[in-house]
């Protein structure tokens, strides 16, 4: 994986940035703009070196939203930046060649295109045909066989961004942790989740299941999880898994309406006290119904994590937000911009994304 400092000439060429764009949005208004803090340093080292930037990304799952509020935010962050309300054509291969060298320039939502999601061909051309060179910087995405992260390296000379190679670095740290070791994972959705839970109950000296998740091994284990979300699942599966002498489950709940909505302060406390005696800490996922309000679980263990001495590496949106509403961001030794990517990441050892960085014979 080649890096963006392995670019050589930068003065006046045109390199496309597949950036983390996604932030969220309310009113027309960036209000959190931590993911695009985040892609700053790889933005300013192009720039500086008098590249013309032309970031891609995408906001939400439809295509619906434009990037526009989030071009302005930013330039509040960087100077040069303006929005290009396309994301390829002739059009947008005109503005990026009346781009100004060291300027950046954001195209449109790329999801409105569905050649995106689809990898289509003629699409993948049309947004290589805007630069001379890829710099691949949204770890977050590289789960997915979108056209701008598998498709667009096979026709570009590829580098990786320094936020991606911040992530495999940080991440292949967390696939051999130091011993005792703890991870967590939360959220939902089984099927989503047992192949991150597999490859982590070899390397783990405990994993605890978290969140509506853990409803679905509290079911088969025989326990009563009444109105409760839970999901369709391989019973035999999770049986698989609830084998595993390292698999900690819930020990209480917070239960109203027949839902168990939240995980119980003797849970709380025994995570708190496998905290303090490692050395490693993996969270991805939040504890409890957080949309909810149902938080409590969740930020006992954030607290538990930032008093601990262990080095923490966390990911999952409402996992980060939950430690940035806490301001425990700082106390946490590696925050991870994926969710998704981050999971795929620890049950695979690497990425599509990733891996097609390699595809374009070196230039």
């Amino acid at each position: 994986m080649r890096s963006a400092r392995d670019i050589k000439v930068f003065q006046n060429i045109p390199i496309l940035v597949r950036a983390a764009l996604n932030v969220p949005v309310e009113n027309g208004k960036v209000i959190n703009d931590y993911r695009l803090r985040r892609a700053l340093p790889t933005i300013r080292y192009l720039a500086e070196r008098g590249a013309r930037v032309v970031l891609i990304g995408h906001l939400g799952d439809n295509g619906t939203e434009t990037l526009k509020p989030v071009a302005e935010a930013l330039g509040v962050l960087i100077s040069g930046v303006s929005f290009f309300d396309e994301t390829a054509g002739a059009r947008a291969r005109a503005a990026v060649r009346n781009l100004a060298s060291g300027n950046i320039l954001v195209m449109e939502n790329l999801r409105r295109n569905k050649g995106e999601r689809t990898n289509d061909g003629a699409f993948v051309k049309e947004l290589a045909s805007l630069a001379d060179i890829f710099v691949q910087d949204c770890f977050d995405t590289c789960h997915r066989p979108h056209a701008s992260i598998v498709g667009v390296p096979k026709i570009l000379p590829s580098y990786a961004g320094f936020l991606l190679e911040e992530e495999v670095a940080e991440l292949s740290r967390a696939l051999v942790p130091k011993k005792p070791s703890l991870a967590v994972i939360g959220g939902a959705k089984f099927s989503t989740k047992e192949a991150v839970l597999t490859a982590l109950l070899k390397t783990y000296d405990h994993v605890f299941v978290g969140g509506a998740l853990a409803n679905d091994f509290l079911k088969v284990s025989g326990r009563r999880v009444g109105k409760s979300l839970v999901s369709e699942t391989n019973e035999n599966s999770i049986k698989r898994i609830l084998m595993n002498p390292k698999l900690i489950l819930p020990i209480d709940s917070i239960i109203k309406n027949e839902m168990i909505l939240d995980h119980g302060p003797n849970t709380s406390a025994l995570l708190s006290g496998l905290a303090s005696k490692a050395k490693t800490i993996l969270w991805n996922g939040p504890l409890g119904k957080y949309e909810d309000g149902f938080i409590d679980a969740t930020n006992n263990f954030a607290r538990a994590v930032a008093e601990s001495k262990a080095y923490s590496i966390i990911g999952g949106g409402d996992t980060v937000a939950a430690i940035e509403n806490l301001g425990l961001l700082p106390r946490f030794s590696f925050v991870s911009t994926g969710g998704g990517a981050m999971l795929s990441f620890l049950a695979r050892g690497t990425l599509p994304g990733i891996d097609a960085l390699g595809s374009h014979a070196s230039t």
